[in-house]
């Protein structure tokens, strides 16, 4: 697959995918998604780590964030991840936070399942073109493969825990 198809797929520019590569730029969630959707792959794959113990621990300041407060087609979402993937697992969970005015860009699908709670703020969700208003304590589930979006509506932060199976990110 050329450089060209691959920045086509992934709805960046290859200039992009030279800066992702060499460590210059931070793709957004919805980016890195896409990219790894045309390189068919899961971003838990390419985070992935060797589990040496079948159980993982992790402290605040070793997890990995993906995304960030402003990123181009994913402004102000941010994904921690809680626990790095690894082979055979059938589980990822996130904390994903987002920027009051936060939104992915344009609707995700993929394989799998999701759950989430929302621990603070608020969340609109759509789920195949039907919105939903989400606020703390508010849980959530839905198939993959249906198109979905999510946004930050409110003035303040949104945080929720969000699992997928199987890895997707």
């Amino acid at each position: 697959m050329r450089l060209k198809d691959v920045a086509d797929a992934a709805g960046c520019s290859e200039s992009m995918l030279s800066k992702i590569e060499n460590e210059r730029a931070i793709p957004s969630l919805t980016t890195l998604h896409r990219l790894c959707k045309a390189l068919d792959l899961s971003v838990s794959t390419l985070l992935s780590s060797e589990a040496a113990e079948p159980w993982t621990i992790m402290r605040p300041e070793q997890r990995k964030v993906i995304g960030h407060k402003k990123a181009a087609g994913s402004e102000g979402v941010m994904a921690e991840i809680l626990v790095p993937s690894a082979e055979g697992r059938l589980l990822e969970g996130f904390l994903v936070v987002i920027e009051p005015g936060g939104h992915t860009n344009g609707t995700l699908q993929h394989k799998g399942e999701e759950v989430g709670f929302v621990v603070e703020g608020q969340l609109e969700l759509t789920i195949n073109n039907e919105k939903h208003l989400l606020r703390a304590g508010d849980s959530f589930y839905f198939p993959s493969d249906l198109p979905h979006a999510y946004r930050n509506p409110g003035k303040s932060q949104m945080r929720a825990v969000w699992i997928n199976t199987p890895p997707t990110f």
